[in-house]
């Protein structure tokens, strides 16, 4: 077929969509080209529109037409669509997803996530009553608490950080906040730093109160802290110690490190003192 008699076709299918009633009436015009008429039709009547549209196709089909009528007969043969598309399935499985979807996540592993995503939620401090130790207490919500941020960087500010506040009596919106989160770890756990359990704005004031409790330990040959208690750097900062490596090196968790809730290793010589919370 030529292309000039492809093209009238086309015409004619698209006028006969666009006005059906004239072509069951006995003619379109198209272009100064009738439009193919089926002898003996009626003027009116769906069998006579099917059939001269019918006639007007014939011999062209669009490549949609072609692949629903492969897909069709693809239906047919095997019962399924030819094909499917599952972008969600395809996500939820995919090895990032799976990597965190294996099992589900935690709540203390869900709050540092939050963190990390910059939720105000603190809720994921669990119950942590039984038989754990106040050291594992202290470690374990520490832990749980790792990867919160600072909102923006460098602000002291973030809607954890308001929370860690309110463990700390006389605490300061946009000061620095080491010694607000370890209040707040310590009164999460059931073992809260001050006199009166009302924490402590200040590194000075953590080292006070473990002197007048008898908890204060200055560093020194042979000095080896244990997994929940305070590590202190003078009066500069304050953190928690985590556990205490063969080679004798720190692991700690510190507030207020880097902009954030931090992971850390310190050398045993780093340390001014520490505070026993156990």
């Amino acid at each position: 077929m030529s292309l000039e008699a492809t093209l009238e076709r086309v015409s004619a299918i698209r006028h006969a969509l666009a006005d059906p009633a004239a072509l069951v009436g006995g003619g379109v015009a198209t272009g100064g080209t009738q439009a193919p008429g089926e002898p003996g039709a009626s003027s009116a009547g769906e069998a006579s529109f099917a059939a001269q549209l019918q006639q007007a196709s014939a011999g062209y089909e669009s490549p949609a037409a072609g692949e629903a009528a492969g897909d069709a007969a693809a239906l047919a043969d095997d019962g399924a669509p030819p094909s499917t598309a599952a972008p969600y399935d395809a996500a939820l499985t995919s090895p990032a997803a799976g990597a965190v979807g294996q099992e589900p996540l935690g709540s203390y592993q869900l709050s540092a996530l939050n963190g990390i995503a910059g939720s105000p939620a603190l809720s994921g401090v669990g119950d942590y009553s039984g038989d754990s130790s106040i050291g594992q207490r202290i470690v374990a919500i520490a832990e749980s608490q790792l990867g919160q941020t600072e909102q923006p960087p460098g602000s002291n500010e973030s809607p954890a950080i308001a929370q860690y506040r309110t463990a700390a009596a006389g605490a300061i919106p946009g000061a620095p906040w080491c010694a607000y989160f370890a209040s707040w770890v310590a009164r999460q756990a059931g073992e809260p730093i001050g006199e009166g359990g009302q924490g402590a704005g200040a590194v000075s004031e953590v080292w006070s109160w473990a002197q007048s409790a008898g908890r204060a330990i200055a560093n020194g040959p042979g000095v080896v802290p244990k997994p929940g208690d305070l590590i202190v750097f003078g009066d500069e900062h304050v953190g928690i110690v985590r556990d205490v490596l063969p080679d004798g090196q720190i692991q700690t968790i510190e507030g207020n490190y880097e902009n954030k809730v931090a992971a850390n290793v310190r050398a045993p010589t780093e340390a001014t003192g520490y505070v026993e919370m156990s």
